[in-house]
């Protein structure tokens, strides 16, 4: 089943990249993803509608029908029908634009999120007409299977510009087989999980995938995120409204560091994969700033005050799972050999994961993840795994860990120490 659904993602971001013409990669995210998110809330809606009109006591128009089961109502000049049937006109753009504004006016959850700029001129509108034709022939019928086709087109598409645009300012797709480590590891069936720079959400799907596929309740979770950056603010919001996930990203998009959006949240999972080494995050204006409990920060590098800002936000028997460069094992500069050593002394750290090359799309910088708890089953101890030798090659660049061999071997592996049974294994 595998094969058929990777080559379905791949058809259609094929198609879509002929159709690119001379956009940017990150001028043409927006208008993939636009359009991945209208057909996917219009087909649910769609769905429901013909659904009520085989009923004789309901009102197919009605709004309260859909906002009960969390289905977006989508107004009758945003139905994919509407949009399709003007995919050759000059005026495809505006319609689009239109249609998003009327979605966004009927629900409240995606005020001022979706991407509105479809009738700008540099956006041929022939091939927008062709990206649109694309969509309409996607017919899954099913809905539990379109959900989750459409939601991996969506993340699929993530990837591919991830790997298009080479991110910047330290700021990079998690690589999912990453993320997956994480999740595995911290396993957040139930309670608050958070990401203080959630991206576009990968941290929370995966959380997600993980509870269904270990048959748990997705409602005893809540989710909780921030984002600095408006455009992959919105796309996060996007990305989880296609899953059905509710999650609070903060009343606005914001720094992490000077404008904290959940001041008072003490968290039970926390997932994060920080942008590594940022130098420029505003540690003068931060100084007395009581998240730093083991030491302040260096101005030149938010590693720590990344670490220090998710043990503040810890509930007694909180997790975290992070993503660092692997300078912060060892740096000694500003002070970081101080605030390791605190936080090591505390008894924060339960394990450290030194991690392959080649698993970034962007970067070759070598990373570990770290695994922190304010309640380790394993008192005084921490579990060094190294696992660099471990991954394949799945391009001549690009590395990935192996859900069933390589996530599992971890996996196997801490759990195995958290319960006290672990086989010292040399060299791993």
């Amino acid at each position: 089943q595998d094969t058929i659904s990777i080559g379905f993602e791949e058809k259609i971001w094929k198609a879509a990249d002929i159709l690119r013409g001379n956009l940017s990669a990150s001028q043409y995210e927006g208008v993939v993803l636009g359009l991945i998110f209208l057909k996917y809330i219009s087909d649910r809606f769609e769905q429901k509608f013909q659904e009520l009109q085989g009923d004789e006591y309901a009102d197919p128009e009605d709004k309260d029908e859909y906002t009960a089961e969390n289905i977006f109502f989508v107004p009758a000049e945003a139905r994919w029908s509407k949009i399709s049937a003007a995919a050759h006109t000059p005026e495809i753009g505006v319609i689009i634009d239109e249609a998003l504004t009327a979605i966004e006016r009927e629900n409240e959850r995606l005020k001022g999120i979706l991407p509105k700029n479809f009738a700008r001129p540099e956006l041929d509108k022939r091939r927008l007409g062709d990206v649109v034709d694309l969509f309409t022939n996607i017919e899954m019928h099913d809905a539990g299977e379109e959900k989750d086709l459409l939601g991996r087109t969506y993340e699929y598409c993530l990837q591919q510009f991830a790997s298009l645009e080479g991110k910047n300012g330290g700021e990079f797709y998690t690589p999912s087989c990453i993320v997956r480590t994480l999740v595995e590891i911290l396993e957040p069936y139930e309670g608050r999980v958070y990401d203080p720079c959630c991206g576009s959400g990968g941290m929370f799907v995966q959380s997600a995938k993980f509870i269904e596929r270990h048959k748990g309740n997705l409602r005893k979770i809540s989710i909780y995120g921030q984002e600095a950056n408006p455009d992959t603010w919105k796309m996060a919001h996007m990305n989880l409204a296609i899953r059905g996930l509710d999650a609070n990203l903060g009343k606005v998009f914001a720094d992490t560091f000077y404008d904290d959006q959940h001041p008072t949240l003490k968290a039970d999972y926390i997932l994060a994969n920080p942008p590594f080494n940022l130098s420029d995050w505003g540690q003068s204006a931060l100084q007395e700033d009581v998240r730093w409990q083991y030491g302040l920060p260096p101005a030149g590098n938010a590693n720590f005050a990344w670490m220090q800002h998710m043990i503040h936000h810890l509930a007694p028997n909180g997790k975290i799972g992070l993503v660092l460069a692997n300078g912060a094992l060892s740096s000694q500069s500003g002070g970081e050999g101080q605030i390791r050593q605190a936080i090591i002394e505390a008894d924060l750290v339960e394990g450290i994961v030194a991690l392959p090359s080649q698993l970034f799309y962007s970067t070759g910088i070598p990373v570990s993840l770290w695994f922190i708890s304010r309640n380790k089953a394993q008192k005084g101890k921490t579990v060094f795994i190294d696992a660099r030798n471990l991954g394949t090659m799945v391009t001549r660049k690009l590395r990935e860990l192996m859900p069933d061999t390589d996530i599992k071997k971890i996996t196997d592996t801490f759990h195995a120490f958290q319960q006290g049974t672990l086989e010292d294994e040399k060299g791993f």
